[in-house]
């Protein structure tokens, strides 16, 4: 199952979408001069939605996958005028194609998480009720975890840990540089990872590194 994570940036609106399979990532960053991204939604999907986006399927009468070519009357850089209401304010602002599509595709995905969240919200009230989560046969725990199925949330507790990992190696050191070779330099790069979305390195050193 994959999660869709969507972030946008405050100063020029640019639209970032992350799909991950549970790999560990950072938080992305804009390109634009002042970049300031925030989280915006998580979204499950259930299939890679990368195979939605780059095939873009018509079929032919021999069941054949075609990809639509783009007009030639499309242009993204050509400047358009629209109409904006704001507080019962009209403005007419002008602004690039490629610039309208974003937010539009930004105005669509809110509508979609609008959607989802009244979703999400119309389960809860469904439990609430003397049948449900107010009859008082209802454990605790059993409603706790009906909220975690309907919010898709998982909680989880923080473990924290220590651990004496060993090494040796080898490394190959030309003979005329072998009497300034510094084994302890080559040793600070070393590093230290997990490939687990869910653990965190905080810190690692190295000691008592020697040659054997």
């Amino acid at each position: 199952m994959f999660k869709s994570y969507w972030y946008v940036c405050t100063s020029c609106d640019a639209s970032i979408e992350i799909v991950s399979k549970g790999i560990h990532f950072q938080d992305p960053s804009c390109n634009c001069s002042d970049p300031a991204v925030v989280w915006c939604q998580t979204s499950v999907v259930e299939s890679d939605p990368t195979n939605e986006r780059n095939t873009m399927e018509t079929t032919d009468t021999f069941g054949a996958t075609v990809t639509p070519m783009v007009p030639e009357s499309y242009n993204a850089n050509i400047l358009v005028t629209y109409k904006d209401i704001t507080n019962g304010v009209a403005t007419y602002p002008t602004v690039k194609v490629n610039d309208l599509e974003w937010k539009l595709e930004r105005i669509k995905r809110l509508e979609e998480q609008l959607s989802r969240s009244n979703s999400t919200i119309g389960k809860i009230i469904d439990n609430l009720t003397e049948d449900y989560w107010f009859n008082p046969n209802t454990e605790k725990e059993e409603i706790l975890s009906d909220l975690c199925t309907i919010l898709d949330h998982q909680p989880k507790k923080e473990i924290q840990f220590e651990g004496t990992i060993y090494i040796s190696g080898r490394v190959d050191v030309p003979l005329s540089e072998y009497e300034d070779f510094d084994l302890d330099e080559i040793m600070s790069e070393l590093s230290v990872d997990i490939y687990n979305g869910d653990v965190v390195i905080d810190e690692f050193h190295t000691e008592d590194v020697r040659e054997v």
